[in-house]
């Protein structure tokens, strides 16, 4: 019953930031978990990070632990994936996912935005 919509997504040099951010409505995205995956050209979906509803527990892939931080804006009902240092092969559709446990999340969760393009050039 959430819906999701991400945006930020553009093309940045190796080395560069960009912002994702994952627009909830219909739901409080305060009460769920939420995550971020990708899918690069050729690739199968991988997955990038999460975070718990109450915001303390975390989980990211070793690709980009260090670098990708999931923040959430809960009075714009938002959730935010930083990314810093990016690499050509953080290359991807990027989209953000919702359930209603990390566990969910991180497995196989129930809502799903449409995805945002990420370039990285060399």
């Amino acid at each position: 019953q959430v819906q999701l919509v991400e945006s930020g997504g553009g093309v940045v040099q190796a080395g560069g930031s960009l912002t994702l951010s994952c627009a909830a409505s219909g739901r409080s995205i305060s009460s769920f978990a939420v995550g971020w995956f990708r899918r690069a050209p050729g690739k199968e979906r991988e997955f990038v990070g999460a975070m718990a509803w109450g915001g303390g527990d975390t989980d990211y892939a070793d690709s980009v632990r260090g670098r990708f931080t999931i923040s959430r804006d809960n009075a714009k009902n938002t959730v935010n994936l930083q990314m810093n240092s990016l690499k050509p092969e953080d290359t991807a559709v990027y989209y953000c996912a919702a359930d209603r446990l990390l566990a969910q999340v991180t497995g196989a969760p129930r809502y799903w935005g449409q995805g945002t393009q990420v370039t990285v050039s060399s």
